[in-house]
């Protein structure tokens, strides 16, 4: 057996606050910045630097048909015009989760929805950033009064229903690969099948933000 902390318990992440004892920012950038911290963990001085990342969320809405709304974007560092899902940053402060989440479905694909969900949170690459994520289902899906303009890569949007099935084989055969989509996609195959018993409370804190810990 490989040594280890691991102890008999429920499989699940500790959070821990170091004490830290420097915390600049190195670049200050458009969207997010990088940020450098010193801090003390089990007896040592650790200096590490990451993405400083206000957070986002993304929906995944469903139709009656088991259809998933999908948009295709370009993303110019992975030169790609890839599949996801609508989304966006958690970047006006004081905005609630999940309003964030319903203007993001409005704006980027002139949708509104009656029944909102908790499907997935995760933290997109933790061992260069604090990004949180989280991911709603949104169901009884109806057009907004108002249609968008939308400027930038956005302008270019393609929209596109694919029954969830397709969405989940695209996965798996790894013909699409925006990480949001992946872990939606698998989520809410794995919820459906369970008949929804996984989903959350669409209001529930996202507790592992930085910004929602440090408001504790």
């Amino acid at each position: 057996m490989p040594e280890g902390r691991a102890v008999a318990g429920p499989l699940v992440d500790d959070a821990i606050e170091p004490t830290v004892v420097t915390s600049d920012v190195v670049f200050g950038g458009k969207v997010w910045d990088i940020r450098r911290e010193s801090f003390e963990l089990d007896g040592h001085r650790i200096t590490r630097e990451f993405t400083d990342h206000p957070g986002a969320v993304a929906v995944l809405a469903l139709d009656d048909h088991d259809r998933v709304l999908l948009i295709k974007q370009y993303r110019h560092p992975v030169r790609l015009r890839e599949w996801e899902l609508p989304a966006g940053l958690l970047d006006i402060a004081g905005e609630p989760p999940l309003l964030a989440a319903q203007r993001e479905l409005a704006e980027e694909v002139d949708k509104v929805a009656a029944r909102w969900d908790l499907l997935a949170d995760f933290m997109t690459s933790p061992g260069g950033s604090n990004e949180v994520l989280r991911v709603y289902l949104a169901r009884g899906i109806s057009d907004t009064v108002e249609v968008f303009d939308r400027t930038e890569e956005e302008a270019g949007i393609e929209v596109r229903w694919v029954p969830l099935d397709e969405v989940v084989d695209a996965v798996l055969a790894r013909d699409v690969q925006n990480s949001i989509l992946v872990i939606a996609a698998l989520a809410a195959a794995a919820g459906r099948a369970r008949d929804w018993s996984t989903l959350g409370d669409a209001d529930a804190p996202m507790t592992r933000h930085p910004l929602e810990r440090s408001a504790r």
